[in-house]
């Protein structure tokens, strides 16, 4: 008789995980996980003592995934621009996982404002500001708009409010990053006249 299969948190996770992109998030349980996994609920109850306790990991693997997700820009492309496009095409190709992320209440600290001042992001940043000539202060405020831009749009989307379309998205999000890097830029020229 062949060993039974050791069920780990890790796999229990990656279980939960696809039961939110099948089904969403609210059917993240303990019989939907061991379904997913084929064993008993016991071992999820095991690693999890509570639903909530096993949302907030699964939470955070998605945050994990979303990150990696967003942050893979082909080299020839505009570090905001892909960025932002990728942001969009997450919330088409995991919607259920967007949703999770951005509209269950779950999410813990890391708010927008927060991202723009993590270590994670300062890459980017520091390739917008060479770019585009600003302060670090005037890039953070132009990433914000296009953030909010590409948040907006991904969240009609993920709720079915508007069909995706790349280029259309592509044209808006670019429209949206050069009316922020003229506003920038002349905020920086007035600010500079006046001192």
């Amino acid at each position: 008789m062949p060993p039974k299969t050791r069920i780990t948190k890790d796999m229990i996770v990656q279980a939960a995980i696809e039961v939110a992109r099948q089904s969403g998030y609210e059917n993240i349980n303990a019989r939907t996980v061991s379904e997913q996994l084929h064993c008993s609920t016991q071992p999820v109850m095991y690693h999890f003592s509570t639903i909530d306790g096993m949302k907030r990991a699964v939470y955070a693997r998605a945050d994990q995934l979303h990150s990696a997700y967003i942050m893979t820009i082909p080299p020839d492309q505009d570090p905001v621009l892909g960025i932002g496009l990728n942001y969009i095409r997450f919330a088409v190709e995991e919607t259920q996982l967007f949703r999770f992320l951005f509209q269950s209440g779950y999410a813990e600290g890391n708010s927008l404002l927060e991202m723009i001042d993590s270590e994670a992001l300062l890459p980017v940043l520091a390739a917008m500001r060479e770019a585009a000539g600003l302060s670090m202060d005037k890039t953070r405020q132009v990433f914000l708009t296009v953030a909010m831009f590409a948040h907006g749009c991904a969240s009609i989307i993920a709720n079915n409010g508007l069909e995706y379309n790349e280029d259309l998205a592509a044209e808006h999000l670019k429209r949206v990053w050069t009316g922020a890097l003229l506003a920038a830029a002349q905020e920086e020229n007035e600010h500079e006249e006046t001192v």
